[in-house]
């Protein structure tokens, strides 16, 4: 390189297996009231499943906390509940992924479709003024709960969040 500039790097191959945590993708135990399955795929730019990224989720209230890794076709599923609004924000879960070639962890939220007028005024969504990126945020309702996929690029990239 003639600019003398460091090359980035990119964390990977991934070792997922080295963020274990205790109770996986239980966030909630089995039995808890309202709980449901938080599920979906992750995807790279071409649209190819990310086998080995870890999914993690955190929500306020009860300090909810679980991570998954994706299987070989990149799905995960993590069993939570539905938290409630925080300092008017609209009820939605923090989610984190790590996979290879990512150079940090990319953020995104998990917002309800059944929830429409306080995502209306959530601050973090109307901030972001084109609608189909928009929707990127916003879990479909499926079988035992919501289905939430993140495409890490592309046509149809999730909105991710600095932190």
């Amino acid at each position: 390189m003639s600019s003398g500039e460091t090359p980035s790097q990119t964390i990977g191959p991934f070792f997922a297996c080295m963020l274990e945590w205790p109770d996986g993708p239980f966030a909630v135990p089995v039995g808890t009231a309202g709980a449901f399955w938080l599920r979906g795929a992750v995807y790279d730019g071409a649209g190819a499943p990310v086998p080995d990224a870890l999914v993690e989720i955190w929500q306020s209230g009860e300090n909810v906390f679980g991570r998954c890794r994706t299987d070989a076709e990149g799905r995960y599923g993590i069993h939570t509940v539905k938290p409630g609004p925080l300092d008017g924000q609209a009820p939605h879960i923090a989610m984190s992924v790590f996979a290879r070639g990512l150079i940090d962890r990319v953020v995104t939220r998990v917002y309800f479709p059944d929830d429409p007028d306080a995502n209306a005024a959530d601050p973090a969504l109307a901030a972001i003024d084109d609608d189909a990126a928009r929707a990127t945020l916003l879990a479909q309702p499926d079988e035992g709960g919501y289905r939430f996929d993140i495409h890490l690029q592309g046509d149809h990239e999730t909105v991710f969040f600095l932190v």
